[in-house]
């Protein structure tokens, strides 16, 4: 019998998941990850001088490095990428489930969506915005949202092997599961007639989930209909809309349990 086209889709997923790997680059990213027990490390080249200043993580690691003449140095990477020297093949962390995750470390929570954030940069700063304002997990969907890349680590500046980062096949499938598991989920909306702290105002002491959209297009339909409220940040004036990243680390701060 022939299998379900959904079903070859999903098979294929999980093949190609499983294949999958990164090229993280730069001293920083690169530093993180060797030192991170979690990562699974494939392949490290590196300068010289980009070694020199690796050595004690190298060691930690316990991988032996590709050391190349900086003249030769030429990593599967774009060119235009900033590597000072120092390149690491990895395989994608494995964060587990949304359940067990989103449990976090305290009795109110706060967790991230991303509703089709796809650029890199953009979900690197708000995995750094996270990790520093202890989010207990940033959620993007499989597809339609950036993957982890070098770029994206590079931008999360460590965050990145720190700050769980999931995705999701179905982003109003994990809104249902956050929201059966105690959560409210608040949608960031420019519009919205709410503001983020009235919100939360007596209800701080719930775990929270906050929803971000693309700069442009926002929220999907189905996930504005899928929250809890659409909320917006209190702005000053009529100046536009807030990149992504910095709205995600206002809200974050905004519905803080001791705000």
């Amino acid at each position: 019998m022939k299998k379900p086209k959904w079903v070859v889709q999903k098979e294929q997923d999980k093949k190609a998941e499983a294949q999958a790997t990164v090229w993280l680059f730069g001293l920083h990213a690169v530093r993180d990850a060797l030192v991170n027990p979690e990562r699974e490390k494939l392949t490290l080249m590196v300068t010289p001088n980009a070694l020199a200043k690796l050595e004690d993580a190298v060691a930690e690691a316990g991988i032996t490095p590709e050391v190349v003449d900086p003249r030769k140095f030429r990593p599967p990477l774009d060119p235009s990428s900033v590597h000072q020297g120092a390149v690491l093949e990895v395989k994608p962390l494995n964060w587990g489930r949304l359940e067990d995750v989103c449990i976090g470390q305290t009795t109110a929570p706060r967790v991230l969506l991303l509703d089709r954030v796809t650029d890199p940069h953009n979900v690197g700063a708000i995995l750094r915005s996270a990790e520093v304002l202890g989010a207990s997990a940033v959620i993007g969907t499989r597809h339609h949202s950036a993957p982890e890349t070098g770029a994206l680590a590079k931008t999360a500046s460590g965050a990145l092997e720190r700050q769980p980062y999931l995705r999701v096949r179905n982003l109003a499938d994990a809104i249902r599961a956050l929201q059966g598991m105690g959560y409210l989920v608040l949608g960031l909306d420019g519009e919205a007639e709410v503001t983020i702290e009235a919100a939360v105002e007596g209800r701080r002491d719930r775990p929270v989930a906050l929803v971000l959209g693309a700069e442009g297009p926002g929220l999907r339909e189905k996930t504005r209909e899928t929250v809890d409220a659409l909320v917006r940040i209190d702005a000053a004036g009529q100046f536009g809309s807030l990149n992504v990243s910095n709205a995600a680390a206002i809200a974050l701060y905004a519905v803080r349990e001791n705000g």
